[in-house]
């Protein structure tokens, strides 16, 4: 496979992998263009690239930069906005983890805390029931919290030897 078809494949791919952690493809392809770029894109290499319009084009850059997952850099005496992706995956990890968790974890814990607080009898099977439910998931999404607050803290040496110990 020659180096070209191999930087399609991964942009393909990619897209196709960012609806996993929550982005559109669009989104997920740019993304991997500015992965596999050793220079800053500016909005019209990234268009001509992807063949993608310029709205969607600064419609999905806005979002990577309010992602965290790439920046804009400009250059001494240019106009044009370029923009970069940090290449390091660690990194790349710890910044999706951030930003799902602030979407969705932290919206349902807040969420499951308050269900906690329902008032109820306790030997009202319906109350019991849901009072359970609701515990066991909120516990459950406090400790998938937790696991995400020590990634973003931890050394990714540490995080993957911890994690592999777990599984000897």
């Amino acid at each position: 496979m020659e180096l070209a078809e191999a930087k399609q494949k991964f942009i393909e791919s990619w897209g196709k992998l960012g609806s996993e952690w929550g982005i559109n493809r669009t989104m997920a392809q740019v993304h991997a263009l500015l992965l596999i770029s050793p220079e800053p894109l500016t909005t019209e290499d990234i268009m001509e690239t992807l063949s993608i319009s310029r709205g969607n084009a600064n419609m999905t850059l806005r979002d990577l930069i309010g992602w965290g997952l790439i920046e804009k850099q400009h250059k001494a005496g240019e106009r044009k906005e370029y923009f970069y992706a940090d290449k390091d995956a660690w990194n790349i990890a710890k910044q999706v983890a951030k930003e799902r968790r602030k979407r969705e974890i932290d919206p349902v814990i807040k969420i499951l805390d308050e269900l906690s607080k329902v008032n109820g009898d306790s030997n009202d099977p319906e109350f019991a029931t849901f009072h359970k439910s609701v515990s066991d998931i909120n516990k459950l999404t406090k400790n998938v919290d937790k696991t995400i607050e020590t990634m973003l803290n931890a050394d990714e040496s540490w995080f993957w030897g911890s994690i592999m110990k777990m599984f000897k």
